[in-house]
């Protein structure tokens, strides 16, 4: 999938404040090397993230975007712990529902294959 193909999904299926969030978080976990999603899927989610990280979230923003940006330059060993810290501190923010919610949202919507629920468990 292009970024063309996800931005036009976005426009066709606006995130929710809350929804930008969970994107938000799961780009923190791609980063800290922690995402189970299918390296495809995970791709994706990162386009996913490109396209609304300037829209607004009800929980995260600047401080977290800031440090993907500077991450998705530099990560090595430091910049891993932080991002750690930030996406767990991310999850226990973000309901387990609403990210449950978020992801089954996707698979249903179309931008995720809903016959590969990787992160089912996951939060």
């Amino acid at each position: 999938m292009s970024a063309e193909q996800v931005a036009r999904w976005v426009a066709a299926h606006p995130l929710s404040p809350a929804h930008v969030d969970c994107a938000t978080a799961v780009m923190l976990k791609i980063l800290d090397g922690k995402c189970r999603m299918r390296p495809t899927e995970k791709r994706v989610m990162e386009l996913l993230y490109d396209a609304v990280r300037d829209c607004p979230g009800a929980l995260l923003g600047g401080a977290e975007h800031a440090l993907i940006a500077e991450a998705r330059g530099s990560l090595d060993e430091a910049m891993t712990l932080r991002v750690y810290e930030r996406r767990v501190l991310a999850e226990t923010t973000i309901s387990r529902p609403v990210m449950k919610g978020f992801k089954a949202m996707l698979r249903e919507q179309g931008l995720l294959d809903p016959r590969h629920d990787q992160e089912s468990a996951e939060p």
